[in-house]
């Protein structure tokens, strides 16, 4: 499986910069069941050329169950295209290989990646029902499209041609995160026997690639369908995401971020030696109150990062004496747990963009079970933090706790108008990673993000820089505080900004 980018803007070498891959040596990442190389054919000022070359194991596909079914016929297993032709093997390797160009992530050119490119891909052996199938899905992007069929035999002509195409894009300015994220999602759309479980977590993440333009698409049904396998229960709501993004108010440049808002930091992302960087020993001789449970009893020795945030956040609702609470971004619950257990608190209004995680945060939360007293203190809807939302009004406190990195940089100014010109909390209390932190964690490299739908993540100025701006704006005083064990020149691994009115 061979997929090559070339551009021939200048300098062309700048290539190198956007995919994070220095074009002076092979790279290799390992993949599901084989390896992608990352070279380099050509790199001069005039031309730039990358290419992403899939070894895929034959054989491992087999002995782990991630070939083809084998309802073809008998040997369908031991003999199929898994090796050679575009795949979703293919998409996953765009994600592992070229994450932070994906992101639109550049950390030595920032300006970079919203550079317009004369931009030219070529993809080697794409499956597809014929050539007028591929000019359905790629010609609305803008790209002027070459197909190549294949013969079955070349030795025998009268077998016609086979179902595969090289296919060749050109774009005469694109930004090369939009011809990324077109290749992720239609490649996977032209597999039809994909190797990876569809549920929720694909559906979400067709939105978060597709958001700026799927919407768009004239055949983003047949995309939807296709790419999460005609599965009902996924397809029907996602439709319904997108068409809820075009009734919105057309002043917003894009529609509602689709991830689960309140998702935290995969901790497989970070090695092992650096455990001690996310489990913080809390048995101190006089630990804060932020170190203890809501109710003052001492907690385990070992709290991870992400409990770390939830407690001091509940902690700092707690101080404020805050009776109506805004959990936004409230994923399956883990924060309405924690806030639940403060009696002064009346009502919470937990939100999530994700109808999936709004469900375990239903059974996680017990519901159905709680006394109907405590069940009045609760409240889970699904909504969007980009879209203004009368519900939101009248609360003495919200909590946006990991939310704001995943969603694009040039949406937070719709963010701040819906949390802070809108609904405008007593207080507001927001926390994000920090970006000088990341070079604590060995298995991440330079620009690399904590988790793969991270959108930015911010050093302690930038996002001290946000939060000033933001409460100059809205009539706020902001206080920031690091989260988690600081080591000196890098700060805490985490970090929280406290507006208050």
């Amino acid at each position: 499986m061979l997929l090559t980018i070339t551009t021939t803007h200048q300098p062309a070498t700048d290539l190198g910069y956007l995919l994070h891959k220095n074009p002076a040596r092979l790279q290799s990442v390992d993949i599901a069941y084989g390896q992608a190389h990352i070279f380099y054919p050509e790199a001069t000022a005039e031309r730039c050329t990358a290419a992403l070359l899939l070894d895929i194991d034959p054989v491992a596909l087999v002995r782990n169950h991630r070939g083809p079914a084998g309802e073809g016929f008998a040997l369908e297993q031991y003999v199929n295209d898994r090796p050679y032709a575009a795949s979703s093997f293919m998409s996953t390797a765009l994600v592992k290989a070229f994450n932070t160009a994906m992101n639109g992530t550049c950390k030595d050119r920032p300006d970079l990646p919203d550079t317009l490119l004369p931009l030219e891909a070529t993809v080697a052996a794409l499956p597809a029902t014929n050539a007028s199938q591929l000019q359905r899905l790629f010609a609305p992007l803008g790209y002027e499209i070459d197909t190549e069929a294949h013969p079955l035999d070349p030795t025998v002509p009268a077998w016609g041609d086979s179902r595969y195409f090289t296919l060749r894009l050109r774009h005469p300015a694109l930004r090369l995160r939009d011809l990324l994220s077109h290749l992720y999602v239609l490649i996977s759309v032209l597999d039809n026997d994909k190797h990876y479980y569809i549920g929720q977590a694909e559906a979400d993440k067709l939105l978060h690639r597709g958001g700026d333009w799927l919407p768009q698409h004239p055949d983003r049904e047949f995309i939807t369908r296709r790419y999460l396998r005609n599965l009902r229960e996924y397809v029907d709501p996602t439709l319904e995401r997108l068409l809820a993004g075009e009734e919105a108010d057309p002043t917003t440049a894009s529609p509602p971020s689709p991830l689960s808002q309140g998702e935290e930091e995969l901790d497989s992302s970070i090695s092992s030696s650096n455990q001690s960087d996310l489990e913080l020993d809390l048995k101190a001789s006089s630990p804060s109150p932020w170190e203890r449970g809501l109710g003052g009893e001492a907690v385990v020795e070992k709290l991870s990062l992400h409990d770390l945030r939830l407690n001091r956040v509940a902690e700092e609702i707690r101080r404020l004496g805050a009776k109506r609470v805004l959990d936004l971004g409230c994923g399956e619950g883990k924060l309405v747990r924690r806030l639940l257990k403060i009696p002064h608190i009346e009502h919470i209004l937990g939100m999530d963009v994700s109808h999936r995680e709004l469900q375990r945060a239903h059974e996680r939360l017990h519901i159905v079970e709680m006394p109907p007293r405590q069940r009045e203190r609760l409240t889970l809807v699904q909504g969007s933090l980009l879209y203004h939302d009368p519900r939101l009004s009248g609360y003495d406190a919200a909590a946006v706790v990991e939310v704001i990195e995943h969603l694009d940089e040039n949406r937070l100014a719709a963010f701040e108008q819906v949390v802070f010109a809108r609904a405008r909390p007593g207080a507001v209390l927001v926390t994000t990673p920090n970006a000088d932190y990341n070079q604590r964690y060995e298995t991440l490299s330079a620009g690399e993000f904590r988790h793969q739908d991270h959108r930015f993540e911010w050093t302690r100025a930038q996002f001290e820089a946000w939060a000033a701006g933001v409460a100059e704006r809205h009539g706020y005083r902001v206080r920031m505080e690091p989260l988690g064990p600081e080591v000196e020149e890098v700060g805490a691994p985490s970090q929280l900004a406290v507006f208050e009115r």
